[in-house]
């Protein structure tokens, strides 16, 4: 499993650009939102789940305000009914603890074995969009075009989804 700091290596040798910032160790949307002074750009929230039929799992990555149901979501992603996946899945797939869940842990999962749908609210905002590096004593800011190109050389494609208001 890929360590955080090998993480921000990997982006670095890609030439990607990011900025980290470490922080206390948050885990929801409103105990991240006492940093926005620090981190301003755009701000997620990660739902991993699985497939209740096939079992297949997946990665929805949200934009931090955005409310809608589970398998509204998965209907909008052509996902199946899903359900939260288990901490022991997620620690065995993206190889981060529950309150940590990112998209870069798809640096730890091997092409296919997650889809991922990410919030067009992101992936076209401008300015810098802040996730977990691994961890969740820290964020690290990444344009949203550049995220999708270290995701895609990964091998990981992405469905960007226009989400209802």
């Amino acid at each position: 499993m890929e360590t955080p700091e090998g993480l921000l290596a990997r982006l670095a040798a890609a030439g990607i650009e990011t900025r980290t910032v470490r922080h206390a160790a948050v885990f929801t949307v409103a105990e991240s939102q006492a940093l926005r002074g620090e981190l301003p750009g755009a701000h997620s929230k990660n739902l991993f789940l699985r497939e209740a039929k096939s079992g297949q799992l997946c990665l929805a990555v949200l934009e931090e305000a955005r409310r809608v149901s589970v398998n509204a979501l998965a209907r909008e992603a052509g996902w199946g009914k899903v359900s939260m996946a288990d901490a022991d899945a997620l620690r065995a797939t993206l190889g981060v603890e529950p309150g940590s869940v990112t998209p870069f842990g798809l640096v730890n999962a091997r092409p296919g074995e997650v889809r991922v749908a990410l919030d067009a609210a992101l992936a076209e905002s401008e300015g810098l969009a802040w996730f977990h590096p691994l961890v969740n004593t820290a964020s690290t800011g990444i344009r949203p075009a550049d995220l999708l190109a270290f995701l895609g050389s990964l091998g990981h494609e992405v469905k960007v989804l226009h989400l209802p208001d």
